[in-house]
């Protein structure tokens, strides 16, 4: 029979989850509403894109600032904070009457909602001691990102449609009371034993423009072109900046990121797993719902529909990651899930065809997921096993960080591998073509069919590609350097 303390701990997790829920659903959800936008305040689709750059670059910015401060000042208290100013943001952006007002409160969402990741995590570390139930518990929580993406279109296309695009942002207030509700009832503080002296600014500024650099070009490289002077100016102040944070992080007392972080081989390794990883997966399910919507003729709703499956798969298989720590080595765990999630993506390349049905997109999307949510668990523990725990908000927001980098970087390689690959096969495609008949008719046809070929075939390289590259992660994870994790977690001091 659990005692309490056990019955509070799974309370804490799930008002994590919720906070994580949110933060994530805002920023899918906003992706559906962007014609509604553009109509409303008479923008191009081009300018109508900051709203999605603007979001994403507040928040890997102050992903690691607030990982820092949650660890100094009480994670709980900065947990709150950020719930808070993401209400208030909400309510701001439902308001908003322009471009320039959405941009600013968009912003302040991003700058409360990167607050959740590191402080969240770093509660669920602090509430679950033991190492399984720790894994169990960090699989659950992560597996709210991927329900998120699921969500955001079941949830936002009614929303949409039957009470305007404001409601997606004011959806946020009621949920968010909740959680703050469910943060001061069941959430204890907790702060770093390691005490701060002053708050290092110098790092933080300086990571916070090489951040936002790197992230807007990998958003908008494609479109200056990756060689351009904008590309290649904004290259100059990512590499610049990079260095000066270094040399800066060095010298500081409390550094926003400790690099003795990278020294830890487990750290690293993982690190570089999870970046793999959601490359991967980030480019593919960026490019996915274009394919299903433009080719197969899915509404947007009809869409969220197909990755119903996949927050079930991630959700099970996280769950059942958890389980298996300590019975079978994390390392081992790691990369059999990778490489599932490998075979995932590669069955995209066998059923992506104009006349796949919603299953032949289902089966690919179900795999993958699967593979994802198996070694979830294991990642997020082997991270805040290998670091102390008094820095595990730190060690957290440099995961999420990674992510978010990935996440980016993603995206930008395939759309541009999709891009190549269609301009490429057009010309192999129409120079081994032959039309015997002469008619203007004929020949709209056949161009138009070279076209579809062309693009069908781009998005099949795509996925081959993508798939490669995690492949490539599961046989890297082999050669982590883990212990079994049956022992309770453990503080591991990094000299």
């Amino acid at each position: 029979m659990k005692g309490p303390s056990d019955n509070l701990k799974w309370w804490v997790l799930l008002t994590v989850i919720i906070g994580t829920f949110l933060g994530r659903l805002d920023q899918t959800i906003v992706t559906l509403a962007l014609p509604k936008i553009i109509d409303e305040f008479g923008i191009t689709i081009s300018a109508a894109g900051w709203i999605g750059t603007a979001y994403i670059i507040a928040n890997a910015i102050f992903v690691p600032v607030w990982g820092k401060l949650g660890d100094t000042v009480g994670r709980k208290r900065i947990y709150l904070i950020g719930f808070s100013v993401f209400i208030i943001g909400s309510v701001l952006a439902g308001i908003s009457w322009n471009l320039g007002s959405m941009l600013v409160f968009r912003i302040i969402q991003a700058v409360a909602a990167s607050a959740d990741y590191p402080t969240a995590m770093a509660i669920v570390a602090v509430t679950f001691r033991e190492a399984r139930e720790r894994a169990q518990a960090l699989g659950l929580w992560s597996s709210s990102f991927a329900a998120a993406a699921v969500f955001g279109p079941l949830i936002g296309g009614p929303l949409i449609d039957n009470l305007g695009w404001r409601w997606i942002f004011y959806i946020n207030v009621p949920v968010g009371l909740l959680g703050i509700f469910m943060a001061l009832r069941f959430v204890r503080e907790s702060v770093s034993e390691k005490k701060t002296t002053h708050f290092d600014f110098a790092g933080a500024i300086t990571l916070g423009i090489a951040l936002s650099s790197l992230v807007l070009v990998l958003d908008k490289g494609m479109d200056w072109g990756w060689l351009s002077l904008n590309s290649t100016l904004t290259y100059a102040v990512v590499i610049a900046f990079a260095c000066i944070f270094y040399f800066v992080e060095k010298n500081s007392e409390d550094p926003i990121i400790d690099f003795k972080f990278f020294r830890n081989s487990v750290f690293v390794g993982t690190l570089v797993n999870n970046f793999i990883v959601f490359m991967g997966m980030m480019g593919a399910l960026f490019i996915l719902p274009v394919f299903v919507q433009s080719y197969l003729g899915f509404s947007a709703t009809q869409t969220g529909y197909l990755f119903m499956p996949m927050a079930f798969f991630m959700m099970t298989s996280a769950f059942l990651g958890g389980r298996l720590v300590g019975k079978i080595k994390a390392n081992h765990i790691i990369a059999i899930s990778t490489f599932i999630a490998g075979i995932g993506l590669f069955l995209f390349s066998i059923f992506i065809d104009p006349r796949a049905t919603a299953i032949d997109i289902i089966i690919p999307i179900s795999v993958m997921a699967f593979g994802m949510g198996l070694g979830m668990s294991q990642r997020t523990t082997l991270i805040t096993n290998n670091v102390p725990t008094e820095e595990v908000g730190i060690a957290s927001s440099v995961l999420a960080l990674g992510r978010n980098i990935a996440g980016a970087f993603g995206i930008a390689l395939f759309a541009t591998v999709l891009n190549s690959s269609v301009e490429k096969n057009v010309i192999n495609i129409a120079q081994n073509t032959v039309i015997n008949v002469k008619s203007p008719l004929v020949y709209q046809q056949v161009a138009a069919l070279v076209i579809l070929k062309a693009q069908i075939t781009g998005f099949k390289t795509v996925f081959i590609i993508s798939s490669t590259v995690v492949f490539i992660g599961a046989v890297l994870a082999i050669f982590l350097k883990t212990k079994n994790g049956n022992q309770k977690a453990e503080k591991v001091i990094i000299e």
